[in-house]
């Protein structure tokens, strides 16, 4: 052994072990296994540290900086009216930089006929349509704002757990695509190599209008044009309180007040007390994600063959994809609310659903460990509107918000400056409140845990 290998052994010898998703999987974690606490989208796109001077008014002024926000601002800034978000840490702290970057057609968490049941056939179709425009409106807005961040149509592979609920998804498609015009296509157990390797599953169905995104980018790129428009994203600026009179609104920040015209909340699973009107309309749910570190690419080639992102039909489901550009797996689901975000275990459930799935990842390292909230609605249906105090707001995406979030934030700006195409099939849905809306905050690892329970009873 030469002079450089030696030295290069002595510095591997030094270096802590990796934390590998064998490891986390089955508890081998020591206070010594390094994992970095934050979105693995962050190392392209680090957030913003700096703090910008507060304007003391503007046309709107916009609270939340996640895609709802910027895409409000963005389109009021395209239509001549001043505007400043203001977001309570560094901008795109919360779940949109948080999230997987998988992109659907923003379709309700129904099949179809329950949607039908529940809405009945004119709005359920009307509501699945808008679901499609919304994909369709995100992948314009990447394409003309020139927005670098790996937006591709990917196309989406839902794995059945189980062999009814292939047969329950393959009756879904027909259905969704009879009234909705989406297209799909079944992959039976047989074939399902062709889209994962995983023998764990009884086939699946493949959207392949869908897409993937870099999350981290793509906020980065809303925040730059936003910034070329003349608009403002003010950080550590969180809206303490809100007045109104006859012509204005001033809202009180840390950094002082500002007076607007009017006001958008676009706070989603982040919505505080600030407008009781809407926070006993959303229950926060956590999310937590996983990064892996680089997989051999014949590896990586063999269990993702079509590059697709992924999910499954568990009630308490887990979704993953491959990072753009790099051979490295993003997997995540539910949090463990029993381990802080900062301790590996609150991560142990998510190696543990990539060990079942692929095996042969064993021994690759995991390198991120990261949370956020996802905004849940009563009916787990967003919505768009306006307060009883005047308030815009767009909110409640409930798990599938890239899209939504994106589509609503422009649809309410269109709606404050009274354009017509603005309106949604969404505007006439009744905003249920949560019935003992502190109870239901607290129910939630209840409900999870008892769905985790009905998932492996097979019922």
């Amino acid at each position: 052994m030469d002079v450089d290998e030696t030295r290069q052994a002595a510095i591997a010898a030094e270096e802590p072990p990796a934390l590998t998703v064998g490891g986390l999987a089955r508890g081998r974690i020591t206070s010594s296994l390094g994992l970095t606490y934050r979105p693995y989208w962050w190392e392209a796109a680090p957030r913003p540290q700096a703090t910008a001077a507060l304007p003391k008014e503007a046309d709107v002024v916009i609270v939340g900086s996640g895609f709802t926000g910027l895409s409000a601002a963005l389109a009021l800034l395209r239509n001549g009216r001043s505007v400043v978000v203001l977001e309570r840490g560094v901008p795109g702290f919360g779940a949109s930089t948080r999230n997987g970057g998988q992109i659907g057609s923003g379709n309700q968490k129904f099949r179809v006929k329950r949607l039908i049941e529940l809405r009945g056939r004119r709005k359920a179709e009307a509501l699945l349509r808008e679901g499609v425009r919304m994909l369709d409106h995100i992948d314009e807005l990447v394409r003309t704002e020139k927005i670098d961040c790996h937006f591709v149509r990917c196309g989406r592979f839902r794995a059945a757990v189980r062999p009814e609920h292939y047969e329950a998804m393959a009756r879904d498609m027909q259905d969704l695509r009879a009234i909705a015009g989406v297209e799909s296509f079944m992959v039976p157990r047989a074939e399902q190599a062709t889209e994962i390797g995983s023998d764990v599953f009884h086939g699946g169905s493949v959207l392949p209008g869908d897409a993937s995104i870099h999350p981290g980018l793509y906020h980065a790129g809303l925040m730059r044009r936003i910034a070329e428009a003349g608009g403002h994203v003010v950080g550590n600026a969180a809206a303490e309180a809100i007045v109104s009179d006859a012509a204005t609104f001033t809202v009180k920040t840390p950094l002082g007040v500002i007076a607007a015209k009017d006001v958008i909340i676009a706070t989603n699973g982040y919505t505080d007390g600030l407008v009781p009107e809407l926070s006993r309309r959303i229950v926060p749910v956590g999310s937590a994600l996983i990064a892996t570190g680089e997989i051999p690419q014949s590896l990586l080639s063999r269990l993702l063959p079509r590059n697709r992102v992924y999910g499954n039909t568990n009630r308490v489901f887990y979704y993953f994809r491959a990072a753009p550009g790099e051979r490295r797996l993003i997997w995540g689901g539910r949090r463990d609310r029993l381990a802080p975000p900062t301790s590996p275990r609150a991560y142990r459930h998510l190696a543990r659903d990539m060990l079942r799935v692929f095996p042969d990842v064993d021994a690759v390292p995991v390198t991120h460990g990261w949370d956020g909230m996802i905004g849940y609605t009563y009916d787990e249906v967003p919505h768009l509107g306006r307060t009883a105090q005047g308030l815009h707001y767009a909110i409640g995406y409930c798990g599938t918000g890239v899209s939504r979030a994106t589509y609503f934030g422009n649809k309410i700006a269109l709606q404050l400056l009274g354009r017509s195409e603005g309106r949604t099939a969404f505007d006439d849905l009744a905003f249920p409140s949560f019935p003992a809306h502190g109870v239901a905050k607290r129910a939630v690892p209840v409900v999870e845990t008892w769905y985790r329970v009905l998932d492996a009873t097979k019922r």
